[in-house]
């Protein structure tokens, strides 16, 4: 996955990204670390968006899923834990 920057939303924004991914307990460190070193990339069923699977540091096996806003540039939609492949 080549990407050179996320866009968060502002931390206090109860619509926004950050919230989001919050809601289901992670932080930006934990999905932009999953984001670095993906185990699967695709696209996910319910929304159709691309997505990747892949760890937070802390070894929660997460889905993130995002939106490709250029060739540079992608802005998480949500992410949250999910099974692990073949568990």
């Amino acid at each position: 996955m080549d990407f050179q920057s996320i866009i968060w939303d502002e931390d206090d924004d109860p619509l926004g990204n950050v919230q989001h991914v919050a809601e289901h307990d992670l932080t930006i460190d934990d999905v932009e670390f999953a984001l670095t070193q993906p185990d699967t990339e695709g696209t996910s069923r319910s929304s159709g968006l691309p997505a990747i699977w892949g760890y937070a540091e802390d070894g929660r096996y997460i889905i993130v899923v995002y939106e490709q806003v250029d060739a540079e540039t992608i802005r998480v939609v949500t992410a949250y834990e999910v099974p692990e492949p073949g568990r």
